[in-house]
C-alpha cells in the first residue's frame, strides 16, 4: 500500500508508538537498564534484572540481546554478529559505537557490527523507529564503551581489573583494564582484551546435511572459526567544569584467522563448494576497525547538549592466492585466474549533535547528523591471466539530517509528542548518482492513567535512500545502473501498554505489550536481478512483543513473547515475488529467565530458556531456494556467580550454555537448502555451538 507523504498525518492523532517497559509513579524515562560489569542494556520494550545479565559471561552480542523480545542476533562466526529487529537486519537499523556510525555494508556474508561484548559500558536498543530522532527503518542500537568515570569508586584515584575466561567449546580470553585520575579533572582508561577462538563442536557432535546424514570428515567440529580477536581501547576524559565534559577515545579492533570463505554459511556448504572448486576450506582473513571519537557533553540550566565527532575506518582483507592451486573452471574461466589479495575499505566520518531544552511544559529535543561514507575495493592479482594487475573501484555517499521534537505536557497525565525531520542523501554509486531528500513527521500520545499504568500511541514516517554497494565484492564493480531507483519511505505505527504494581503476592509484578505495523513503500531488494538492486514493491511487517515479570524476595522471573511477520505486495515487474517474506523472519519466540540470590553466600543463580517455533516453507527474499523451512528449537543456559565477601573484588562465574547440547541454528542466521548452478544442492545451516562449559574469574583492584 502507498502512504501519503506529508505532515497532515501529524494531525490525525491515530498513530501509535512503542510504550515504555514500565509504568512509573514518577513518570520517569521509559528506558530501562541492566548492568554487567558496568554495562547497561537499555531497551524500549522490556526491563531485565541487572544480575541476570552480570552472570551471562557474554562473549557474543547475542548473549546480551537475545532475550529482548523482537530482537535477535544471528551469525555464529565472530565476523557475523548480525543484529535483527522485527526481522529487519542491520542494514535497516542505525548502529553506532560511542556515537560513531557503524553502518558499513562490507560483505553480504558478514554482519555490520564487529565488537566484543566485554568492552561495553551500555547498549541502548530502540525497537522500531518511533520518533524523528533516530531515523532509519527498523530501529537503532547504540553501543557505548567503558570509561574511567564509570569504574572509579568513591575516593579512588587509580584502579584496575583483570579477567580470564575459558569455554571448553569456544576458546579463552584475557582482559586487562587500568583506569584512574591524572588530575582532579582529567581521567583515563586503557583496556585490552585478547580472545583466542576455537572451532566449536555442534550439538549432538555430528554435522549433518539436509537429509540428516553426517557430512564426511567433519567429526562434529565447525572448521573456519579458529582465530584471534584483539580489542584495545584508550579513553581520556576532561571535566572542563562541573557541567561540561570532553571525552577523547580511540579503539582498535582486530579479528584475524584462517576463516571460512562465507562466514554466514554452515560448514556443509563450505565443504561442498570447496570440493566442487578444488579450493581450500579456510582462507587467511583479517578484519580491522579503528574508531576515533571526540564526545562533548554539557548541561546549561534547562539545556543538555551532546555532540560526537567521529572517524570510523574498517578494512577486510583476504588472501585468495590459494586459487592458483585450483583446477576448476567457472563459467569458462579458470578459477586460478581469481588468485588475488582482496581488500575492502569502508570509512565513516561525521558529526552527531543532540540538544534537549525544557521550557515550561515543553521539552524540545533537536539536533543534526552528518555522515560521509567512502568505500574502496582493490584486487591485486598474483597468478594466472590477470597476474600483476590491480582492479579497483570506489563509491561514496553523504547523509545530512535535521530534526526537532517537542514533548508537550498538557496535564500531569497527558503528553503529546510531535516531531519533524529532514533528510538529504547524496549517493554516488554504480547503481545511481543522485540526491534524495524528504521531510518526515511523527506524532505520539502518552497517557499516564495512574501511578501504575501507562498507555502510549504514535506514528512515525520513514525514509531511507539507496545505499552504496557492499564493499568486499567490488564496491559497485560490475553492478547494473538503475538511475530510476527510489528511496524507501513508509510508516511505523505502534500501540503499547505498561503496568507495574505490587500485586498477586509479588514485591513487583509488571506486564506490558506492544503491537506494531511497519509499512515500507518502494522496498529495495539488493538481488532483484544479477548485480541489480531495485524497488520491488511495498513491504508490510506486523507483530507484537509481550512481557511479564514477577519478583518476590530474592526470586526474579521474566517471561517474554514476540512475533513479527512480513509480506511483500510486489510491483508488476516482480510479480513472482508477491507475498514474499523477509528472509530473517523467525517464528514465535518465548524466553523465560529465572534468577535467585542466595544472600548468605552472596551467590547468584540464573536459568534462561529460549524457545523459537518453527517457520513453514514459503516464498521469501534471499532465502534458501529449495527448502526454506526453519526448524524450531529450545535452548537452556544456566550459570552461577559468586563474590566472596572475604575476598573483596574477586568474582567467580561458572555456567553451561546450551545445557542439553541442542543441534540448532538461529532463525536469523542462514538456514535451509539451496540449489546453485555450479555447486548443486547446498545446505546453508549456520550451526550454533553445542554444549559449552564456561568459567570466568575476575578481580577488581
Amino acid at each position: 500500500m502507498k502512504h501519503t507523504r506529508n505532515l497532515n498525518l501529524l494531525a490525525l492523532g491515530i498513530a501509535v508508538a512503542n510504550v515504555s517497559s514500565m509504568a512509573y509513579a514518577n513518570n520517569a524515562s521509559p528506558m530501562e537498564e541492566v548492568v554487567t560489569w558496568g554495562t547497561e542494556v537499555r531497551a524500549s520494550s522490556i526491563k531485565i534484572d541487572e544480575k541476570a545479565m552480570a552472570i551471562k559471561q557474554a562473549d557474543h552480542i547475542s548473549d546480551l540481546l537475545r532475550e529482548i523480545p523482537g530482537v535477535d542476533v544471528g551469525g555464529a562466526h565472530s565476523l557475523n554478529q548480525r543484529i535483527t529487529i522485527r526481522s529487519m537486519d542491520d542494514k535497516d537499523l542505525k548502529i553506532s559505537i560511542d556515537g560513531a556510525n557503524q553502518n558499513t555494508y562490507m560483505y553480504h556474508h558478514m554482519g555490520n557490527l564487529q565488537i566484543h561484548a566485554d568492552i561495553l559500558k551500555s547498549v541502548d536498543v530502540e525497537i522500531g523507529t518511533n520518533s524523528v530522532i533516530n531515523g532509519g527503518l527498523g530501529g537503532a542500537v547504540r553501543f557505548e564503551t567503558k570509561d574511567a568515570e564509570q569504574l572509579l569508586k568513591d575516593g579512588q584515584q587509580f584502579g584496575g581489573r583483570a579477567q580470564a575466561s575459558y569455554g571448553d567449546n569456544s576458546g579463552n580470553s584475557i582482559a586487562i583494564t587500568g583506569f584512574g585520575k591524572i588530575t582532579d579533572n582529567v581521567d583515563f582508561l586503557l583496556y585490552h582484551n585478547d580472545v583466542n577462538k576455537d572451532n566449536y563442536e555442534v550439538g549432538g557432535g555430528k554435522i549433518k546435511d539436509a537429509n540428516g546424514v553426517e557430512v564426511p570428515g567433519t567429526n562434529g567440529e565447525v572448521k573456519g572459526l579458529e582465530g584471534d580477536v584483539k580489542d584495545t581501547l584508550f579513553k581520556l576524559g576532561w571535566d572542563i567544569t562541573d557541567s561540561q565534559r570532553i571525552k577523547l577515545g580511540y579503539e582498535t579492533y582486530e579479528d584475524k584467522g584462517n576463516y571460512s570463505y562465507r562466514p554466514d554459511m554452515g560448514l556443509a556448504t563450505d565443504v561442498a563448494i570447496g570440493i566442487a572448486l578444488d579450493a581450500p576450506l579456510v582462507w587467511p582473513t583479517e578484519f580491522t576497525r579503528d574508531t576515533l571519537t571526540l564526545n562533548y557533553e554539557a548541561e546549561f540550566g534547562n539545556t543538555f547538549v551532546r555532540a560526537s565527532l567521529f572517524d570510523n575506518q574498517s578494512t577486510l582483507e583476504r588472501d585468495e592466492s590459494a586459487w592458483q592451486n585450483s583446477t576448476a573452471v567457472i563459467r569458462g574461466t579458470p578459477a586460478s585466474d581469481s588468485s588475488a589479495i582482496i581488500t575492502g575499505d569502508a570509512d565513516n566520518q561525521g558529526l552527531n549533535l543532540l540538544i534537549e531544552t525544557g521550557l515550561d511544559n515543553h521539552t524540545f529535543t533537536y539536533g543534526l547528523e552528518h555522515v560521509k561514507y567512502d568505500t574502496r575495493y582493490q584486487a591485486r592479482y598474483v597468478f594466472g591471466a590477470n597476474a600483476g594487475t590491480t582492479v579497483s573501484s570506489s563509491e561514496e555517499a553523504t547523509n545530512i539530517s535535521l530534526f526537532i521534537q517537542d514533548r508537550i505536557q498538557l496535564t500531569d497525565q497527558l503528553a503529546l509528542i510531535p516531531g519533524i525531520r529532514y533528510d538529504e542523501s547524496d549517493v554516488d554509486s554504480a547503481t545511481v548518482d543522485k540526491s534524495y531528500d524528504d521531510i518526515s513527521g511523527a506524532f505520539a500520545v502518552e497517557y499516564q492513567v495512574n501511578d501504575n499504568l501507562l498507555l502510549k500511541a504514535s506514528t512515525t514516517q520513514l525514509f531511507k535512500a539507496p545505499e552504496v554497494a557492499e564493499v568486499f565484492v567490488g564496491a559497485g564493480l560490475g553492478d547494473t545502473p538503475n538511475p530510476d531507483i527510489k528511496a524507501e519511505t513508509g510508516t511505523n505505527t505502534e500501540l503499547s501498554l505498561a503496568y507495574e504494581d505490587a500485586v498477586l503476592g509479588a514485591d513487583k509484578f509488571a506486564f506490558g505489550f506492544t503491537v506494531f505495523q511497519t509499512d515500507i513503500d518502494d522496498y529495495i531488494y539488493d538481488y532483484a536481478g544479477r548485480n541489480f538492486k531495485d524497488n520491488v514493491g511495498d513491504m508490510e511487517l506486523e507483530g507484537y512483543e509481550v512481557y511479564f515479570s514477577y519478583d518476590i524476595g530474592n526470586l526474579k522471573t521474566l517471561l517474554t513473547f514476540s512475533d513479527a511477520e512480513s509480506d511483500l505486495n510486489a510491483n508488476a515487474d516482480y510479480a513472482a515475488l508477491d507475498g514474499a517474506r523477509i528472509d530473517r523472519q523467525q517464528g514465535d519466540t518465548i524466553s523465560l529467565n529465572i534468577d535467585y540470590h542466595v544472600e548468605s553466600l552472596n551467590l547468584d543463580l540464573h536459568w534462561g530458556i529460549l524457545s523459537v517455533d518453527d517457520v513453514s516453507a514459503d516464498l521469501d527474499l534471499d532465502g534458501a531456494s529449495l527448502d526454506n523451512a526453519k526448524d524450531s528449537f529450545t535452548v537452556h543456559n544456566v550459570s552461577a556467580r559468586w563474590q566472596p565477601e572475604s575476598l573483596n573484588g574477586l568474582s567467580l562465574t561458572v555456567g553451561v550454555d546450551n545445557l542439553f547440547d541442542k543441534y540448532y541454528a538461529s532463525q536469523s542466521s542462514r538456514t535451509g537448502t539451496s540449489f546453485h548452478p555450479l555447486f548443486g544442492q547446498l545446505y546453508l545451516l549456520d550451526y550454533e555451538p553445542g554444549r559449552n562449559m564456561k568459567l570466568t574469574v575476575s578481580y577488581d583492584f
